[in-house]
């Protein structure tokens, strides 16, 4: 009957692993953590392997050869393979991949709204303080800086001032 057992891969060898056990038809599984990274000034999402090291792979222990998956390049063995294979059931899988696609939405919802926050101004829109210092101040949006930060001009002290200020701080003023 076929279950989901943890397979052990040499270090960085899972994605090679996978593959070799695609060809092969055995269905796999790499869970992967998706997290934010900001790498100049642009925000993407980067994934890591949840385990590093171990696939999830589903197979008939009675139709396909242990020793066939243990031979497949990238592969170390099966955990716990010594005369009875445990399973794993397949509600941890389902546990794993729901979490999985959550945190993954989390962090895609992040990232849309720093987009939404910081493409809401463009160059040249009158904008109001609401919040901090100069709170009720306006001034004109001239530039992003980075996902939260952008530089406003505003008139202080008679001279025309460029500042570079968290963008969550403004409103747009209606002309």
């Amino acid at each position: 009957m076929k279950a989901w057992y943890l397979l052990y891969c040499k270090p960085r060898g899972e994605v090679r692993a996978q593959q070799n056990l695609a060809m092969q038809d055995i269905e796999t599984y790499l869970p992967t953590l998706s997290k934010k990274v900001t790498l100049k000034g642009e925000s993407t999402i980067k994934k890591t392997h949840l385990f590093p090291s171990y696939v999830f792979i589903y197979f008939d222990p009675l139709e396909t050869s242990v020793s066939r998956i243990h031979s497949t390049r990238g592969v170390v063995r099966i955990v716990g393979c010594k005369e009875v294979m445990t399973p794993i059931h397949d509600s941890i899988i389902d546990a794993i991949r729901k979490r999985e696609a959550s945190i993954l939405a989390s962090v895609k919802a992040e990232i849309e709204g720093e987009i939404a926050l910081t493409d809401k101004f463009t160059p040249g829109d009158k904008v109001r303080f609401t919040q901090g210092p100069f709170m009720d101040l306006e001034g004109i949006f001239a530039e992003k800086n980075g996902d939260k930060r952008c530089h406003i001009l505003f008139e202080l002290m008679g001279k025309q001032q460029r500042m570079l200020v968290d963008s969550e701080s403004l409103e747009a003023v209606s002309s």
